[in-house]
């Protein structure tokens, strides 16, 4: 509804109140997500009984109201533009604190996908992080950290997919008159959805429509609304991220020093202060009922167990409320039954005046070795997402703004944050400076190092209309760039995007973790109770001797350091880590390598290929067809056949298509007789210059060729298959001479007018040079090549024995192409499929494992699970040696970690104490524990050395 030329509002809440602004830019009901309306009226409706949070007024009602108040008022049709539109869900991740094992993401996960309006929900251990896709018409944002913070886990908002967000940092508010000086600027800014200040970040998040406004315009606003005074900047959530780590790290390391500090003096008044007589002398000095040795080590110990260790307790009590078990109730066994054994001890020798050794040291140094443990565990994460920070380094974090006048002459050059940047900016790149934003060249020349994303090491030149990618290298000449891309849909963003996702998912090997990890814990401390009872009970029946028991120890104590041994020497981290830590470093290599993995169940998936189908055209071959050939088998002359032909081919976008109509056009201007440069400009001026035929009822016929009319007559150039068809006979001249050529490794293309062939033309697409290096590689490998295509058998057995492959499919439509996947799929087996145009999509869907060139199409890039930046067939044997190395990394960690449990604990519990005298201190326990998980992380990190394998190598060439 509209009133004199404004807009109405409404809104109703929980008290029953419909309220319609007046004025520019005033919020309503302290709403300020009612700010960006421009409000001609204001009408208040009291008294509504509605027991729903949203009224249906109707217009009628309204109208009534306004006129009533003295204005006029009309109801206007709604158009499309102003309805509802249904809303799609979001994809926010959430730092996600306090996780210790598997058992924890378990608990989390179940929390999350409880939670209404939550569709999906992942988190991961070894980033912290939480990926939940959810409805925002039903929960949102905060609902979602409330509920993990609900559960006891500390919860952050990182980012999330909507694109019509900015989060930013505003300095210079001291008051609320600045707060309602910010909402003012906010409130008439048009565009402006919502918008949420948080005093204490000095964060403000605003909601608006990309359509009316952009982030810069916001941050410019803001700053001249203020005259300077508030200053904004944009906040990076990846920046943001590293920071949280950052800080993670910092106050794991104070707890571990402080705990440190406060163990020491303990572990000494144990061990060397008997051997100092005068400091012995000092610790025996009683004072009340116990010596100052007991007081000391009393104290210090307190202070470690209840306010350094205050953070096991916490998040054991997190998980027993969550109904689940971790680590850190491991802990805070182990621990709680140490400390207070030994106070009980000495209570007890207070009253009975029998005096029993206590354990205080066992406490300190198992808190001490955990918080060293955690520390190197989290600087060994850290290490692990090094890919995505390399990555975020590598975009500039300013850009040089051009600022041009109606007339487009310079005004201004002007320094913006990279974050700013908007589509449709011109932006200066001077050499020696990384592009920042995807766009295209609109002056200057210059060579730009593209090794990032295409790996290749030689500079490319680049020149008006060329095409940049943001975070590539300028690196001579300056150049001028419009951007296309920002954010978000910038190549880089969306190879970061990747890795993430990559990294957040699971390996279907996980659930072996996950299920060990839900019953790890309360076997551990079955086990614990079962070692105390069996060596308590064997020591009351004499079953072994007195001997063995420490000096003025007891069989209750003898049991008692078993069975704390037992609980802090198990590690269920470990086994949790042993799987996403890899993963995150396989992924972050790969994409090191210009192999970009989706996640970890195609890196699993990866590891089993036994067959690799590659699509012939622009796959195995370089996708530049070229015309070798045309002979005409009619009157026709030669030069009005390939007018023809190229008139016929100019509306299809296939590769051969283009190749017939350049063949063309090279044959009517570039010829020997014409070679001007008038002629060469009138092809680089206009794609046809003018001299093809018109064209009527065009049609493309997959798999064939296509058909059209020119001059009444009808036209028909493809292959066999489309002449048979369409009742034309091919003469055996004509047979003979498509024979020829696709023995040669060439395509044939006839062509008929009305019911008569008139001539052949011969197409070769040359192969990539590395093609039949990398198909002998696979076979090495023990992987078995196959190629499938729509072109004629002759031409694909040719092409097929040129590169080695003996398995060849062709004459394929492309439904047809899922078909042959599928057929290799019966028997169980894993099938990759390699391809690059939107005719292997369906195919690349169909695969266990589709790996997209990178310089084909959108589509088959999204249906990939790989994608092969490079446009190199190398990297097929890079994909699978990777997920080959990364699952053996795998399997040598849960080795590794089942082991470690196995043997340690049988240790721990004294199974080899009456044969060999080996026991475990309950503190050497902890250190063990402490150490697993880091060792189990560092192994993973040595996948960071991979190195893509040599073809001299898998050949088994020798070079001199």
């Amino acid at each position: 509804m509209a009133v004199d030329g404004g807009d109405v509002v409404l809104a109703c809440g929980d008290t029953s109140l419909v309220a319609v602004g007046v004025g520019p830019g005033l919020p309503v009901n302290g709403d300020p997500s009612l700010s960006s309306f421009d409000w001609r009226i204001c009408v208040l409706l009291t008294q509504l009984s509605c027991p729903f949070s949203l009224c249906r007024v109707q217009d009628e009602d309204i109208k009534i109201a306004i006129e009533d108040a003295g204005f006029d008022a009309e109801i206007l049709p709604q158009s499309n533009s102003n309805r509802l539109k249904p809303q799609s869900t979001l994809t926010g991740q959430f730092r996600i604190g306090g996780m210790t094992c598997a058992a924890c993401v378990n608990s989390v996960e179940g929390i999350l996908r409880k939670l209404p309006g939550v569709k999906r929900a992942v988190v991961a251990l070894a980033t912290s992080l939480g990926e939940v896709e959810y409805l925002p018409t039903t929960i949102s944002k905060e609902g979602i950290v409330d509920a993990i913070e609900d559960a006891g886990f500390d919860a952050a908002f990182v980012q999330s997919s909507e694109q019509d967000k900015v989060l930013l940092g505003v300095s210079g508010i001291f008051s609320d008159m600045d707060l309602h000086h910010l909402e003012s600027i906010l409130g008439h800014l048009k565009g402006v959805r919502q918008y949420r200040f948080d005093r204490i970040l000095a964060q403000l998040e605003v909601l608006f429509d990309p359509e009316i406004l952009g982030a810069r315009s916001i941050v410019d606003r803001i700053g001249e609304g203020s005259n300077g005074k508030f200053k904004v900047t944009v906040k990076n959530p990846y920046t943001t991220m590293s920071s949280n780590n950052m800080e993670e790290s910092t106050n794991m390391f104070r707890l571990f020093t402080s705990s440190l500090f406060l163990s020491i003096p303990v572990f000494l008044i144990r061990v060397v202060c008997p051997r100092i007589p005068l400091v012995y002398s000092l610790l025996l000095w009683r004072c009340g009922p116990f010596l100052m040795g007991d007081w000391l080590k009393w104290a210090l110990v307190t202070l470690v167990q209840f306010v350094v260790g205050k953070r096991f307790y916490v998040a054991a009590g997190r998980a027993l409320r969550n109904r689940s078990t971790n680590m850190d109730v491991l802990v805070a066994l182990g621990t709680s039954a140490s400390y207070f054994y030994s106070v009980g001890a000495l209570l007890y020798g207070a009253l009975t005046g029998f005096w029993s050794p206590t354990y205080f040291e066992t406490s300190a140094m198992l808190i001490t070795f955990v918080l060293l443990g955690k520390y190197l565990e989290i600087l060994a994460k850290g290490k692990t997402s090094d890919a995505i920070k390399k990555l975020v380094e590598l975009t500039p974090a300013t850009a040089v703004l051009l600022i041009k006048d109606a007339g487009r002459k310079l005004v201004e050059e002007r320094e913006i944050d990279a974050l700013l940047i908007q589509p449709g900016d011109t932006l200066k790149v001077v050499p020696g400076s990384k592009v920042p934003a995807d766009g295209n060249v609109v002056w200057g020349s210059s060579y730009v190092d593209e090794s990032m994303v295409t790996g290749e090491s030689a500079p490319i030149l680049k020149e008006v209309n060329s095409s940049v990618i943001g975070g590539t290298m300028n690196l001579r000449g300056a150049l001028h760039i419009q951007a296309t891309k920002v954010g978000s849909n910038t190549v880089l963003s969306q190879i970061i995007s990747l890795v993430e996702t990559a990294q957040m998912s699971k390996a279907p090997v996980q659930k072996f973790a996950d299920f060990v990890a839900s019953i790890f814990v309360p076997t551990v401390i079955l086990l614990s109770l079962l070692t105390f009872f069996v060596w308590y009970i064997c020591g009351a029946l004499g079953v072994y001797p007195k001997e063995w028991l420490p000096e003025n120890g007891n069989y209750f104590v003898f049991a008692l350091m078993f069975s704390i041994s037992v609980v802090v020497i198990a590690c269920p981290c470990a086994l949790g880590l042993a799987t996403p830590t890899a993963v995150m470093v396989a992924t972050g290599v790969g994409a090191n390598n210009g192999v970009l993995i989706k996640g970890g169940d195609a890196l699993e998936r990866a590891q089993k290929v036994m067959f690799v189908v590659f699509d012939k055209t622009g796959t195995l071959t370089q996708g530049r067809a070229t015309v070798t050939t045309a002979k005409v088998f009619s009157w026709m002359d030669r030069g009005d056949f390939l007018t023809l032909v190229a008139s016929a081919e100019a509306s299809s976008e296939h590769p051969l298509a283009r190749a017939i109509v350049e063949y063309a056009q090279h044959f009517h201007f570039l010829d020997e007789s014409s070679t001007s440069n008038d002629a060469e400009k009138q092809i680089k001026g206009s794609k046809f210059s003018g001299w093809l035929l018109d064209v009527f009822g065009f049609s493309a016929i997959p798999g064939k060729g296509v058909q059209c009319f020119i001059d009444g007559k009808r036209i028909l150039v493809g292959n066999r298959k489309l002449l048979s068809e369409s009742g034309v006979t091919i003469p055996i001249e004509a047979e003979n001479f498509v024979v020829e050529l696709e023995e040669s490794a060439k395509t044939g293309i006839l062509v008929a007018q009305n019911d008569t062939l008139i001539g052949v033309l011969g197409v070769s697409d040359p192969l990539k040079r590395e093609a039949a290096v990398v198909v002998e590689g696979l076979i090495k490998m023990g992987v078995r090549p196959v190629m499938v295509t729509g072109d004629n058998w002759r031409t694909a057995r040719a092409v097929a024995k040129e590169v080695g492959i003996q398995d060849v499919r062709a004459e394929v439509l492309p439904a047809g192409k899922a078909d042959v996947i599928r057929s290799f799929q019966k028997d169980g087996s894993i099938v990759a499929m390699v391809g690059d145009g939107i005719n292997d999509s369906p195919a690349l869907a169909a695969a266990d494992v589709g790996m997209a060139i990178g310089a084909g199409t959108d589509i088959a890039i999204e249906a990939a699970d790989y994608v092969l930046m490079r446009n190199n067939l190398e990297d097929v044997i890079t994909a699978i040696d990777l997920s080959r190395k990364t699952f053996s990394r795998i399997r040598l960690n849960y080795v590794f970690a089942m082991a470690y449990n196995l043997i340690s604990i049988p240790v721990a519990a004294g199974v080899f104490f009456p044969l060999f005298g080996i026991r475990l201190p309950p503190w050497v326990a902890g250190a063990c524990m402490a150490l697993s998980s880091v060792s189990v992380v560092c192994s993973s990190l040595l996948l960071r050395r991979y190195r893509k394998p040599r073809l001299t190598t898998i050949l088994e060439i020798t070079v001199e």
